[in-house]
């Protein structure tokens, strides 16, 4: 799938222009869901924590079963001279991925040696800082490690994701705040969630039912550091009820602030302002 105006994609050994096949109709990854990715950002001339997200790439794969193909140190190097071929300026989507062509005995488990490996390179513009989100509750939720392999940014969580943005798009939301197998809120459909109430910020904490984020860990970081209490708890859906303002964190976007969960508004706050702004001086190497 090409949201972009231009794709590198680097595969077997070279980069090559544009969207390029490189799956086979019998790849296990295509009929059997052995397929990982991760996301990274580049835009006005930086790569936030690259290192990190090459790194997640490869502790995904294992969580699938697979053996990474390559360091991630030479995976960030591979990354950086693709973007060379980007015009300056470009805001470009960065996705290295593994997927496996072969099963083992069982044939339903990937044969841990037949990994694949590409990276997609797709311009993306960022989103403005004036951009929002609208949320609503959804009756899917997020699983857990017994019922599916969410230590991983894996391929075949996504479908259950895709459940949920199309539930609250057609209730006229843009998101959904979903709920874990306990009744906890986990996090949106598609990124972390804050929340701020008396001057405090709010996040679930990690219980092994979402990813936490690489972008989240750098906001609480910052946050702190500027000296904001950030709280990981347990949150339920009255929490964001009766929050003065809601944000979410994700590496698309990196900070987008909430305008309403069902019948409740909202204003883009201070604090998912403030967010912003560090980010942006942290990632530029201001502070």
């Amino acid at each position: 799938m090409a949201a972009g105006s231009s794709i590198r994609t680097y595969f077997d050994g070279k980069w090559h222009d544009g969207n390029l096949a490189v799956m086979r109709a019998a790849d296990h990854a295509m009929w059997l869901g052995s397929s990982v990715f991760d996301g990274a950002r580049f835009f006005d001339g930086m790569i936030p924590d690259l290192d990190l997200h090459c790194a997640r790439t490869n502790a995904s794969a294992e969580a699938l079963m697979m053996t990474p193909a390559l360091p991630a140190e030479q995976m960030a190097e591979l990354v950086r001279e693709g973007l060379e071929g980007f015009a300056p300026g470009a805001a470009v989507y960065i996705r290295p991925m593994y997927w496996a062509t072969d099963g083992d005995e069982t044939l339903i488990a990937p044969r841990a040696d037949s990994t694949c490996f590409a990276v997609s390179l797709e311009e993306i513009p960022m989103a403005p800082a004036t951009a929002a989100a609208t949320l609503t509750r959804t009756r899917f939720r997020r699983p857990v490690l017994e019922n599916a392999v969410v230590n991983a940014k894996a391929g075949c969580l996504y479908p259950n994701n895709a459940r949920m943005l199309r539930e609250a798009r057609s209730k006229g939301f843009s998101n959904a705040l979903v709920l874990d197998a306990m009744g906890n809120v986990a996090e949106t459909a598609t990124s972390n969630v804050f929340m701020v109430r008396g001057g405090e910020v709010f996040t679930p904490i990690p219980n092994g039912t979402f990813l936490a984020g690489i972008t989240r860990a750098r906001h609480i970081a910052n946050m702190r550091a500027d000296g904001l209490t950030v709280n990981e708890c347990v949150l339920g859906y009255q929490d964001f009820e009766e929050a003065d303002e809601i944000f979410l964190s994700g590496n698309m976007s990196k900070v987008t602030p909430v305008t309403a969960f069902d019948d409740c508004k909202y204003q883009a706050g201070p604090v998912a302002k403030r967010v912003r702004e560090m980010y942006w001086d942290w990632a530029s190497g201001r502070r």
